[in-house]
């Protein structure tokens, strides 16, 4: 299938990336492919942000995955450094592939580089698949999560 790259965003591959995030029925109902404006401008501002990683999975150039890694320093267990990874998607033609885990591997070697003490994540209720796979991969479904739109 050829080789992969790990890489940051650039904004010739915002397109790729909401296409990827539009692509399910969840991401269908909250993301605009036709109006790139909003993800130029957020690309922008992640871009400017040391703790903020967005990464795409490119193979022979072309965007395949994608996902976001943000690195949070805090006070609670005795000074930690956390991950969270989010918005991870796989192009449809790769799933299965095993991109997904060679993206969450990436993710966890990053964050340990990083000198984070823990990986965490969320995965909406509804994707059970998800679930199965975050778990196969040593994550555990530990906590409950809250959001309140603003």
């Amino acid at each position: 299938m050829g080789d992969l790259e790990i890489r940051a965003a650039a904004a010739d591959d915002v397109p790729a990336i909401v296409a990827m995030l539009a692509d399910d029925p969840l991401g269908a109902q909250r993301e605009s492919p036709d109006d790139l404006a909003p993800y130029l401008t957020a690309l922008e501002r992640l871009s400017t942000d040391p703790n903020q990683h967005l990464v795409v999975a490119a193979r022979e150039g072309r965007v395949v995955g994608t996902l976001q890694l943000t690195i949070i320093p805090g006070l609670s267990r005795r000074g930690a450094i956390r991950s969270i990874i989010e918005g991870v998607r796989i192009h449809a033609d790769e799933r299965g592939s095993g991109l997904g885990t060679q993206l969450i591997e990436w993710a966890i070697a990053e964050s340990r580089d990083q000198g984070c003490q823990l990986v965490q994540l969320t995965s909406d209720k509804t994707r059970t698949d998800a679930h199965r796979f975050y778990e196969r991969l040593g994550f555990t479904a530990s906590h409950t999560g809250f959001k309140l739109p603003l």
